[in-house]
């Protein structure tokens, strides 16, 4: 198993029943260039709508603070944590927004979302 997946707890969700959105800020994300060794920071915006469970938030922070040493590329840092979550949370819906500080005079802002098949759009 992963090992930061193991950082990660959950909890039942209170309504199951009904389609609402849950959405984390996390304005304190840090990891590392994988050319030049320079941090990183960024936004990271968690929206989702749960199925049976939640993430609870101190074990995000840890599990965000984690990637602190990692050295690892915008876009793939970003799909990591969508998928991470997504794999213990199992969703109905999760979008993970990536908005990273400006280097070298370029902003960047990376979404990756997942949603199941028979979840209308119109809820999302």
């Amino acid at each position: 198993m992963n090992p930061k997946l193991k950082l990660l707890v959950t909890f039942p969700n209170p309504n199951p029943e009904r389609d609402y959105t849950i959405i984390h800020t996390a304005p304190e994300f840090t990891s590392l260039c994988p050319v030049t060794g320079q941090p990183d920071f960024a936004t990271i915006i968690l929206e989702y709508i749960p199925e049976k469970i939640c993430v609870e938030l101190k074990s995000y922070k840890f599990y965000l603070q984690s990637f602190r040493n990692d050295g690892i590329y915008f876009e793939a840092v970003t799909n990591r944590i969508l998928n991470d979550l997504v794999k213990v949370c199992k969703p109905r819906y999760m979008k993970i927004t990536a908005r990273f500080n400006t280097r070298g005079g370029i902003s960047s802002e990376i979404i990756a979302e997942q949603r199941r098949k028979k979840l209308k759009k119109k809820f999302v």
